[in-house]
């Protein structure tokens, strides 16, 4: 059964736990339609961004549906909710992988979800596409990665801090999971090479509201800067606690991976006015493919006031990119659309994306942006044209010197 539009938004922003029929495995689907998965939490602590990158996967689906589909064919999304939980995650990717058979699914927000559904798309050979910038180090012939990678956020992110805000001494903060703790390591290391320290390198659980203790640790620190990889409502208790004890971004900024238009709509933009956070896509983003695209967003959902954002951005093309590929495919294999994704390139509302063919993961445009009393980025930095993803810059990569390749990890390197 496809899910309307309408029934959709009835269920918050596009997500109605509604599952399409079973089909033959990874092939194009009986009855005219090709069955993908799209597998984002609902429900839980993480639904506050989840349920914009299901609501943009979805739109895309429909404007492609609305142009005749792919290959002749309707794409019929089966929605599952991740729960914002990794265990409900796995068995739901396995839902989808086993039971509905879908083609591909679009799907995961934090590296916690993705790593639980990765052994299901490795072992049942499916394919899994991640819209979420992440810490790297992984190197999946079953997973095309359009979020930045980490040379994409923090590469340019660490050196700015320093060169151009002065700040010399780190408090570094996240939540107590793979992705703030791998991204702790990269910064230490982009840190250190400019000269700079780290002072401190804290965790709260993924969840946590309780950030007085926390706050106050970093308010005596002696940190001239914070770096913040807090994910979820956690980061909007942070944010407030931050200024209700009376820190000034003025003085001591919090500058952020994780921290986007979406979150500062909840928590109110006065918390985050003069923060800075560095991805490769901002609502702000001064163009007319983009102005399209946060106009037809707030069409879709039905809200004047919806805001976009770098993670829901990368959900929204992913869907192109993937239809561009079984086009060139000429069909819905895994292995097929695997091949031809590679190498694809789309005019995305950020610029020009294209999927390495080596790793699979995307060449972004890393940019910084500094938080306005109106929730929105005011661009302050950013480069001249997309850069090829590192997902191993941890380790040394460069884009001369890669350790992921066509033929996966090379050991040797590491």
């Amino acid at each position: 059964m496809s899910v309307s539009r309408r029934n959709l938004l009835k269920s918050t922003v596009g997500l109605a736990l509604l599952a399409g029929p079973a089909a033959l495995p990874f092939r194009a689907m009986a009855a005219g339609k090709i069955d993908v998965g799209v597998l984002f939490s609902n429900t839980g602590g993480l639904s506050i961004v989840e349920k914009s990158l299901a609501a943009a996967t979805l739109m895309a689906i429909e404007e492609i549906n609305a142009k005749g589909g792919v290959l002749g064919q309707t794409i019929n999304p089966i929605v599952e909710d991740g729960a914002s939980d990794p265990k409900t995650y796995n068995e739901k990717a396995s839902k989808l992988v086993i039971q509905d058979r879908v083609v591909s699914v679009f799907g995961c927000y934090t590296s916690a979800s993705r790593k639980a559904v990765l052994p299901v798309f490795e072992r049942r050979k499916g394919l899994l596409f991640y819209p979420t910038f992440y810490e790297g180090s992984e190197c999946s012939k079953n997973v095309v990665y359009t979020g930045a990678a980490p040379n994409q956020q923090l590469s340019n992110f660490i050196p700015w801090i320093v060169k151009t805000l002065g700040k010399k001494k780190f408090f570094i903060v996240g939540s107590n999971y793979v992705y703030p703790r791998e991204m702790a390591k990269i910064s230490k290391m982009l840190i250190e090479a400019q000269g700079a320290e780290w002072v401190a390198d804290e965790y709260l659980e993924l969840g946590h509201s309780e950030w007085g203790a926390m706050v106050g640790k970093i308010k005596n620190s002696g940190a001239d800067v914070v770096l913040s990889n807090v994910v979820g409502d956690s980061l909007i208790a942070f944010y407030r606690e931050f200024r209700n004890q009376g820190l000034k971004q003025e003085t001591l900024p919090i500058c952020a991976t994780v921290t986007s238009e979406i979150e500062i709509a909840a928590m109110g933009a006065e918390y985050a006015a003069g923060s800075y956070t560095s991805f490769p896509y901002f609502q702000a983003i001064e163009s007319e493919a983009n102005k399209s695209f946060v106009e037809r967003y707030r069409a879709y959902v039905n809200d004047p006031k919806a805001v976009t954002h770098h993670a829901m951005e990368s959900a929204y093309f992913q869907v192109y990119l993937w239809k561009q590929a079984v086009e060139a495919a000429g069909e819905t294999g895994v292995d097929a659309i695997r091949t031809a994704v590679a190498g694809q390139s789309f005019d995305a509302p950020n610029g020009k994306v294209t999927i390495d063919p080596d790793n699979l993961h995307c060449y972004l445009t890393p940019r910084i942006a500094q938080w306005q009393a109106d929730g929105q980025g005011k661009i302050v930095d950013a480069f001249p044209e997309p850069v090829r993803p590192l997902p191993y810059v941890a380790y040394g990569e460069t884009a001369e010197n890669l350790i992921c390749t066509a033929k996966g990890v090379d050991s040797a390197k590491l």
